[in-house]
């Protein structure tokens, strides 16, 4: 089984909400499998050093878990209209993955949360396609021909999958924003399978 690593940081739940959805839109691919993972939070003071597992959730993302993904599926909630600096800062040290070249012709999407309508969900999905695109992978997006695009009447965008939480207490997505988020995941594993077996 070819495995896609669906890599998020999320402090409320909404965007690990969607990753669980993104991971159900991988396996529904034959031969396809998500590995879900996760990156610790950073501080602007000094911390111990967090364990290598968490208390909870996913384990955290290694370099090779990067490596040896056929596909990326990467997600943040949005700040300021720009990824969470956890996840920024384990993309920033990737750069021994990128002079190899170790990412080179994979797929690759983006999918976000926010608390408000226009909180900067497009901005913070283009913001995390810049590293994807150095890496030199293939990016992969959501079509207007899926339905639940245009009927959507919180999250989703044609650049990935977006939940909208309207300042809901629990992360709760809507039946469209689960749909796409298990599109973009199904998009990414079929790309993936289709490039494995003509390479």
């Amino acid at each position: 089984m070819a495995e896609i690593l669906v890599l998020y940081y999320s402090r409320n739940g909404a965007t690990a909400a969607l990753a669980r959805q993104v991971c159900r839109g991988v396996e529904a691919v034959n031969g396809m499998q998500a590995r879900l993972r996760t990156v610790p939070a950073v501080s602007d003071v000094t911390l111990p050093p967090q364990p290598p597992v968490p208390a909870a959730g996913p384990p955290y993302a290694t370099a090779d878990d990067l490596r040896d993904c056929a596909g990326l599926v990467l997600g943040s909630p949005t700040r300021f209209g720009n990824m969470a600096a956890p996840l920024k800062y384990f993309i920033d040290g990737t750069s021994a993955l990128w002079a190899s070249g170790a990412l080179l012709d994979k797929p690759a999407a983006v999918f976000t949360s926010t608390q408000t309508m226009h909180g900067g969900q497009e901005t913070t999905l283009l913001s995390m396609m810049l590293p994807l695109l150095h890496h030199g992978m293939y990016l992969v997006g959501l079509p207007f021909t899926e339905a639940a695009l245009t009927r959507t009447q919180s999250g989703g965008s044609p650049y990935g999958a977006t939940h909208v939480g309207q300042h809901h207490s629990e992360p709760t997505l809507t039946d469209d924003e689960q749909i796409l988020a298990r599109l973009l995941g199904e998009r990414v594993a079929s790309l993936a399978s289709q490039l494995r077996t003509t390479s």
